[in-house]
């Protein structure tokens, strides 16, 4: 008996140390595996620093907004532009009612699909509450804008659910069914609101009325905090690999550091918010390409890097996240993809242009030693339509002068994970640049895109992606690859056998070469796999030679494409039709196309007696709603061989100054 229970007593001495052994190889695991992905770090690290703060920093959005800050910030050269809208903008509010979000506008995206009206006077609310805040908190008349500022934050906590009506059933089924009632719906702008309400109360809510002040917290509370962070079913953008979980995390997590005291109930908030983070991060390749594009890197990387310095002011540097190769990676990608004027290589959903926060690269140049990408000034109050508070309240507070103006990035760049290829090259005259991708057409925010390219020349990008189209409920349905904007017959692609390029990740490109040396480039792609088979292919290749002389301020690429059909295609309906888009109109002269700009021009050069050429002028909308002509070159091969080959000479030209 006695020897049975030293036996047991020795058993269960091993198999705890065994535990112990396994649970600590596990959590070194786990904390390797977050410290490699660049966001969170072990629980009870992140628990004990928290703990340890005292008293919360007055400077966790940028402050303190100290008199003699205000006067600097009133006073400073680059931003008088900016604050000259601010207060125009906050006037306007003062005089005109605040919007009304009617039920009959409400009910417009369920009964007809369309997100614009709703959305218009929803993010002008979000805009005049910006504005209110800081004319409010930079003004010395602080009490001119206190009155229409409650008023304006009271309808806003009246609201039916922060969550847009694209974000929620659209039918009332759907509401009923919901596991989640619709004023806890917590979305992108849902959790943007509870943290631009939340940084408002934390910079100016001694100026308000307290009733406004409880108003404000019991509503963040009841519509974010708890179904958030006390649900046991969690929301499903916790896990996703895009820039919901940043956004929507990063804008929680940033309003449970400005209004929760309790460090324990904190600690267990940003936990959760970090593993969002981790999700978020996964997304990206170590290469740092975000597939979404420029538009939405600045969307989802911003709202981490927003949080990650919010917590690092918290705990009073003990939490650094904007650490590691691969923060670093992502953090350069901007500047890679920018384009002189406000222009970017704008692949996926991305818009064509556009213009960095500087507050967010000032704080990421300083704080990751990097060099700046070019920028010209600070954005204006007015550039993004959905008044995203961070990016413009950190304008105000975080963007160094001395960093505006820098020369833009150049050089040649592939993104391994992503397949992207980047050659940007400055002339005497102006930048001239190539892009191409490979890639799968199930990424985020996806275009059915495989093998496209971009041209640019001194300002114009002349062949060109669309960017994305406007976002209606079918944009986002079954029918999103019948819009232009995303099917490959949009893109500078071909249509084989009448076929275009199907959607799914099993359709995908393969880089079979990828080479520089100097300012010349090649990159070949196997496109086989990007149609069905309803296109016949045996195999697809398209190789990309680019070369470009700074001297002569000019750059060729020679384009070829090769196919090989199967034995059961009918050679007398075997047909290639390549196209060619942009929004410049081409003009044929024979075996020669030109598109022409304002600082330069692309000229194609092909063999006129295989081709039947058309001009295709198309209408469609911008991602903002605007309407727009793009045009399409299509050029028809009919009756091709089983191996074909076709060659398109394109040649960049920027205008002597």
């Amino acid at each position: 008996m006695r020897s049975q229970r030293c036996w047991a007593i020795s058993l269960r001495i091993i198999l705890y140390a065994f535990s112990r052994k396994n649970m600590a190889r596990r959590q070194s695991n786990i904390r390797n595996w977050r410290l490699r992905s660049g966001s969170m770090i072990a629980f009870h690290l992140l628990r004990e620093a928290l703990c340890a703060v005292e008293t919360k920093p007055a400077t966790l959005a940028g402050g303190p907004l100290s008199p003699e800050k205000c006067k600097e910030l009133l006073e400073a050269p680059h931003l008088a532009g900016l604050l000259k809208e601010i207060k125009a903008e906050a006037e306007r509010a003062r005089c005109e009612p605040v919007p009304s979000l009617s039920f009959a506008i409400f009910y417009r995206f369920s009964s007809t699909g369309n997100r614009k009206e709703f959305e218009k006077l929803y993010f002008e609310r979000r805009g005049r509450l910006l504005a209110l805040t800081l004319a409010t908190a930079l003004e010395t008349d602080n009490r001119r804008y206190v009155e229409t500022l409650e008023n304006l934050v009271w309808a806003i906590c009246d609201e039916y659910a922060w969550a847009l009506p694209a974000h929620l059933p659209d039918t009332l089924e759907g509401v009923v069914a919901s596991q989640v009632p619709m004023h806890q719906t917590v979305d992108l702008f849902a959790a943007e609101t509870a943290h631009a309400l939340a940084e408002m109360l934390y910079l100016i809510g001694d100026r308000l009325n307290p009733w406004v002040v409880h108003r404000v917290r019991e509503e963040i509370e009841r519509r974010v905090f708890q179904p958030v962070f006390e649900r046991s079913t969690p929301f499903g953008w916790l896990s996703w690999r895009n820039n919901w979980s940043a956004v929507c995390g990063g804008a929680v997590g940033m309003a449970a550091l400005l209004l929760i005291d309790d460090r324990e109930r904190l600690a267990g908030m940003q936990d959760r918010v970090g593993r969002a983070m981790d999700s978020f991060l996964s997304g990206y390749g170590d290469d740092g390409c975000c597939p979404e594009g420029v538009g939405y890197w600045n969307y989802g990387f911003g709202y981490f890097v927003y949080w990650a310095e919010m917590l690092y002011t918290y705990t009073g540097g003990s939490i650094d996240l904007l650490q590691g190769e691969k923060i670093r990676k992502i953090a350069q990608f901007p500047g890679i993809v920018a384009l002189s004027e406000h222009g970017c290589m704008n692949y996926s959903d991305c818009d064509a242009t556009y213009q960095p926060h500087t507050g967010l690269f000032s704080r990421l140049c300083r704080r990751l030693h990097l060099a700046p990408p070019e920028m010209t000034s600070v954005p204006s109050f007015h550039v993004d339509h959905c008044y995203r508070w961070p990016h413009q309240v950190r304008n105000v507070l975080w963007t160094e002068p001395d960093l505006l103006h820098a020369a833009a990035e150049e050089g040649n760049f592939y993104f391994p994970d992503t397949s992207w290829m980047v050659a940007k090259r400055h002339t005497t005259h102006g930048l001239i640049a190539f892009s191409a991708k490979g890639g799968n057409n199930y990424e985020p925010h996806n275009h059915n895109d495989l093998g496209h390219f971009i041209l640019h020349a001194g300002g114009d990008t002349l062949l060109a992606d669309l960017g994305g189209g406007e976002y209606t409920r079918e944009y986002f349905g079954e029918a999103r690859y019948r819009h232009l904007h995303n099917s490959s017959a949009g893109h500078s692609v071909p249509v084989v056998n009448g076929c275009e390029q199907v959607d799914g990740a099993a359709y995908r490109a393969l880089v079979t070469r990828c080479e520089t040396n100097g300012d010349d480039v090649r990159f070949d792609l196997d496109l086989t796999r990007a149609y069905g088979q309803g296109a016949g292919l045996q195999q697809f290749t398209r190789t990309f030679e680019w070369g470009c002389s700074a001297e002569d301020a000019a750059g060729r690429l020679v384009l070829e494409d090769h196919f090989t059909f199967g034995d059961e295609t009918d050679p007398s309906e075997r047909n290639v039709t390549e196209h060619f888009i942009s929004y410049h109109q081409p003009v044929v002269y024979g075996g020669e196309v030109i598109w022409a700009g304002r600082k330069g021009s692309v000229t194609l050069a092909f063999d006129a007696a295989s081709f039947a050429v058309e001009v295709e002028a198309i209408a469609t909308k911008m991602h903002s709603g605007l309407p727009v002509t793009v045009y399409r070159l299509r050029m028809h091969a009919p009756h091709v061989p089983s191996d074909y080959h076709c060659r398109f000479v394109f040649t960049c030209h920027l205008k002597r100054r």
